[in-house]
């Protein structure tokens, strides 16, 4: 049974919000921490709030049961992770994350690697077996692609570019493969995707064709604008 419950249908899946009693305290207690112990300027509320919103989101509301049905809503769970969750942390804790050791290169390699390996087949269907390989999996993503960003962010624009199109590679070439695979590879969907109107393949292809084009853009567009940032400072100091 995956940890936001069994596949729903189209006619009840609005009604499926998750109120774990364990996860409402842990984002209470990871609220109260940050807000007395990690806070340090009121710069970082912003981010903190987007970042809550953004959990209750994936977590609580009903698309984290429509995660169980549709292996396309859980790429979309996941790219939400780590393109938009995960540097809105770094942003809400700015020092801690960015002093973390490693190189760019090194958390560039980290992330990517990870990420992948919550997708392969057999690690994925583990996740949505078991709550304690749901949660790691959950944290190894948003905390892995919370430390890149925090060191991308303060690196030199050039490394920052590097690093981000190293992302947008890394995130299109798995969907490309997730789209051209020509069987479905995610066991937990097979028997789920079929009250959305779609076969477990159909499914898996929406997926890879949104890890293709528009979640690499994301990082195309945040290496863009970083490029963009650093040429306009260059010509003020000409």
């Amino acid at each position: 049974m995956p940890y936001c419950g069994s596949a729903p249908i189209p006619a009840e899946w609005l009604t499926r919000w998750n109120f774990d009693p364990v996860l409402l305290a842990a984002m209470a207690l990871g609220a109260y921490i940050w807000r007395t112990r990690w806070r340090s300027d009121a710069s970082q509320d912003r981010p903190a709030l987007a970042a809550l919103g953004i959990a209750v989101f994936l977590f609580i509301s009903p698309f984290c049961a429509l995660s169980s049905a549709l292996f396309t809503a859980r790429v979309v769970h996941d790219v939400i992770l780590a393109a938009f969750l995960a540097p809105l942390i770094a942003a809400a804790l700015p020092r801690g994350l960015a002093n973390s050791p490693g190189s760019l290169p090194v958390w560039t390699a980290i992330h990517v690697l990870i990420f992948w390996g919550w997708h392969a087949p057999p690690l994925y269907s583990a996740a949505l077996s078991a709550d304690a390989v749901f949660w790691l999996m959950q944290i190894s993503i948003t905390g892995s692609a919370a430390v890149w960003w925090a060191k991308l962010l303060r690196a030199p624009a050039a490394a920052s570019v590097a690093a981000l199109l190293a992302g947008m590679v890394a995130m299109g070439l798995l969907g490309a493969l997730l789209t051209f695979a020509g069987q479905a590879l995610y066991p937990p969907h097979w028997l789920t995707t079929q009250a959305w109107g779609l076969s477990p393949l159909a499914d898996q292809q929406i997926a890879g064709i949104i890890m293709w084009a528009p979640a690499s853009a994301i990082y195309l567009l945040a290496a863009m604008a970083i490029l963009y940032r650093s040429l306009g400072k260059a010509e003020r100091a000409r």
